[in-house]
């Protein structure tokens, strides 16, 4: 029975595994450890416990205001310290963070074959956004089996130099958590929500957090969601994260608002009932990108280039920068036409239907039996 550790540390991540680990734990082929390097420990740990996961090692390596180098050091050195400690057979890590590139750098130097879910995803450009497009480049390389999202993810691969027989498409796992939370969705714990089932209002969900929106562009954000709240019949819900770069920037603009909502970020169940009661979705968040669309809900993504090129062509997202002006004017098309509000607010399977949980298990199944039958032949 193979043991495999899925080594992650932020929200996205440990929403995007769920599903798998849930899986694998009911399948008795596999051994799954769950290794938290604890990156963003708070919001970490509330992800986890919505899909009912516990860590079996926690890392904890996460300080306030500690640099990229210094949480990618951290989480190697402790890896190093302690990987060959637990047996595995594999190390599953996911995207593209500071826990998937020391992740999978201490399987490669312990010589531990390396799983790369949502692997292939690639913006083009070395620098945004940053430092992902370099992180998953790097991780590419030392990769064992690429679990792709999708068709384009798998020939982005293909492009660098991967073997096709180490490529499986899945579909994404967001698709699939998504669908659980959908159907698991609770009412609003936040007070401040307690009355989104009898808004009458258009709602706009705005969300802003990669590091290329820190600084001037975070401004040019927050302006462009005041004018919109000062739009007739709109309100704006900001589920605002925990970062200081974020906040600091972000909440003298909103105070005093009337037509604006600032809640702390919500666990992710409260997040898809609060993305399913939008109108249109404002996000630079790679999550957003991914659930707005396969929601029907237009999505304008606050980047000038992505990764994730699918639902933009399918008409069902839209970049549209950091500039104020354009955020505004792309946001108010929507709001008053409805023409192109219809086009817009059409349900894609652009990242998956659903079962990339299903194919995930079997692609790692066969690349063990592959293992096994390779191992059976050099012996004999």
């Amino acid at each position: 029975m193979p043991k495999v550790a899925f080594i992650f540390g932020t929200r996205p991540e440990a929403i995007k595994c769920a599903t798998v680990i849930n899986a694998m734990k009911l399948d008795r082929r596999f051994e799954p450890l769950v290794v938290s390097t604890g990156q963003h420990r708070e919001m970490l740990d509330i992800a986890l416990a919505e899909f009912g996961i516990r860590p079996d090692i926690e890392l904890s390596v996460m300080q306030p205001r500690q640099t990229l180098s210094q949480v990618t050091y951290r989480i190697l050195e402790r890896l190093s310290g302690q990987i060959e400690q637990w047996g595995i057979d594999a190390v599953v890590v996911h995207g593209d963070t500071a826990s998937t590139l020391a992740g999978a750098l201490a399987a490669f130097q312990h010589r531990i074959p390396i799983i790369h879910i949502e692997a292939g995803l690639r913006s083009g450009n070395i620098a945004s956004p940053y430092p992902e497009e370099a992180n998953r480049r790097l991780v590419a390389q030392i990769t064992d089996l690429h679990l792709a999202p999708t068709i384009r993810s798998s020939e982005n691969l293909l492009r660098e130099g991967a073997a096709e027989d180490r490529i499986t498409v899945t579909g994404n796992t967001v698709v699939d958590a998504l669908h659980w939370a959908a159907e698991n969705a609770p009412a609003f714990a936040e007070p401040a929500l307690a009355d989104l089932k009898n808004e009458s209002r258009r709602i706009v969900v705005a969300s802003a957090h990669r590091r290329e929106s820190w600084g001037a562009p975070m401004h040019e954000i927050a302006r462009a969601l005041v004018q919109l709240s000062c739009q007739e019949n709109v309100r704006v819900i900001i589920p605002l994260h925990q970062n200081p770069a974020v906040r600091e920037v972000i909440l003298p603009y909103l105070s005093n608002q009337a037509n604006i909502t600032v809640v702390d970020s919500l666990p992710y169940r409260n997040f898809c009932s609060l993305m399913l009661r939008a109108d249109i979705i404002i996000s630079d968040s790679s999550g957003a990108e991914e659930e707005g669309p396969s929601l029907g809900k237009p999505t304008l993504v606050l980047r000038d280039i992505t990764e994730r090129p699918e639902a933009v062509e399918a008409g069902t997202a839209r970049l549209v920068g950091r500039s104020t002006a354009r955020i505004v004017s792309e946001a108010t098309r929507l709001l008053r036409d409805p023409d192109e509000y219809s086009r817009m607010a059409q349900p894609v399977d652009a990242y998956g239907d659903g079962k990339a949980t299903t194919r995930v298990i079997g692609a790692i199944a066969r690349y063990f039996a592959a293992h096994t039958a390779r191992e059976s032949q050099l012996a004999n």
